[in-house]
């Protein structure tokens, strides 16, 4: 898949490219419909340039279009038609379009649920850099559904997602450390990834931290009392 896109000195003129045909343009112009960028927040304005793009086998265009009948913004919800815009845009090495394919592959929405099919998919995204695919699959050879367990591949697949700061990753990966699954076990480690985690938001990761801390002070106490009373004894 070619990544070269177009750019434009201006709004303006890259809507005037879109309303001669340009396909890139064309997709430029529903991004910023959807998003309201340049003119007035429009999802069905958005859905009727990214379609014209669409339909010109532009892949970012055909992501985006499955995007919105996966969520029903601009059109009806219908995951049938989105799995088939997305899986045109998936064909062409679009990486969130394949990650977004896996998705209705693994829930079987708009289409039979597969889960070899779903792997492939994550893969295809989390081999292109995908963080939330690099996590899936993660979680796929953590578990070792469809493919072999393999504790070392999933604790490689989260640190690729952890690393492009995707909160959920960075938890798993810190209890790859503290469990010593698929990395050598190291707490300072588990807790590093957990406070990336927590910091965004990551409630998993906050009440590990929280037992994290809650434990290491409950360890000191213990520790000083042992002390105070192998004090008394040589007294």
């Amino acid at each position: 898949m070619s990544t070269a896109r177009k750019t434009w000195d201006s709004f303006e003129a890259m809507r005037a490219a879109a309303e001669a045909g340009d396909a890139q343009a064309q997709c430029y112009l529903g991004v910023c419909f959807q998003n309201g960028q340049g003119v007035g927040q429009d999802y069905v304005e958005a859905v009727k340039w990214l379609r014209r793009s669409a339909e010109q086998n532009d892949p970012v265009a055909q992501c985006y279009l499955g995007v919105c009948y996966l969520s029903g913004a601009g059109v009806p919800q219908e995951y049938g038609e989105a799995a088939k815009w997305l899986r045109e845009a998936a064909e062409q090495g679009d990486p969130a379009a394949e990650f977004n394919l896996g998705m209705l592959y693994e829930t079987g929405q708009g289409v039979p649920q597969n889960f070899a099919e779903a792997v492939k998919w994550y893969r295809e995204a989390a081999e292109r850099g995908y963080p939330a695919a690099q996590f899936n699959l993660g979680v796929f050879y953590e578990i070792g559904q469809v493919v072999p367990q393999d504790y070392e591949e999933a604790a490689r697949w989260y640190l690729a997602a952890a690393e492009q700061e995707l909160a959920p990753a960075q938890c798993n990966l810190g209890l790859c450390y503290q469990t010593g699954r698929g990395v050598p076990q190291s707490t300072s480690e588990a807790v590093r990834w957990f406070i990336r985690a927590a910091r965004q938001g990551d409630k998993t990761a906050q009440h590990n931290l929280g037992v994290h801390y809650a434990s290491t002070e409950a360890a000191l106490e213990e520790a000083a009392e042992l002390a105070a009373e192998e004090e008394e004894a040589a007294e």
